[in-house]
């Protein structure tokens, strides 16, 4: 098998989509792109170019990974920022901004992140589906990551001292 950065998640996935007014026109073509790629998108709003809060799309996204509704998930707004400082609220919700190919990679094989988020005034549309690609074919390497990751798990738990939501 190729390394990490590489390896190809061959079974086809139910990924999340969401955004704001922002980027509603690049989350429409990431869809596509999406579903191209061979894999279920769920649509998770802004439905138009009106404007929207983008943390309850964010959240919205990120409760239905935490739920199992879906596997991952990818949150665009102007810059992508907000989008992922608004899903890592989620309780288990790893959230990523991401605007090469290899911090996607990264945040998969490295942290595990379910969301990549882009900045629709920060990437063009050829790129944003080139980090969505590479995003969505990459898998989480365990080995040292997995300690890294366990220690984020426990920092959260500490945090989150409230019981988790079903």
């Amino acid at each position: 098998m190729s390394d990490s950065r590489t390896a190809s998640h061959t079974a086809p996935m139910r990924v999340a989509l969401g955004g704001d007014e922002a980027a509603y026109e690049l989350k429409a073509l990431l869809i596509e792109h999406v579903r191209a790629l061979g894999h279920e998108a769920v649509d998770f709003g802004t439905y138009d170019a009106e404007p929207v809060l983008y943390p309850d799309v964010a959240v919205k996204v990120a409760r239905a990974i935490e739920a199992g509704e879906v596997e991952r998930g990818v949150l665009v707004c102007g810059t992508g920022i907000g989008v992922a400082i608004s899903a890592n609220k989620v309780r288990g919700i790893r959230a990523a901004q991401a605007h090469d190919t290899y911090s996607a990679a990264k945040a998969r094989s490295s942290n595990d992140a379910q969301i990549v988020t882009l900045g629709a005034r920060v990437v063009g549309p050829e790129l944003a589906k080139t980090i969505v690609t590479t995003f969505l074919a990459t898998e989480f390497a365990g080995g040292g990551s997995r300690e890294k990751v366990a220690r984020i798990l426990a920092y959260e738990r500490e945090t989150f001292r409230d019981p988790p939501r079903v």
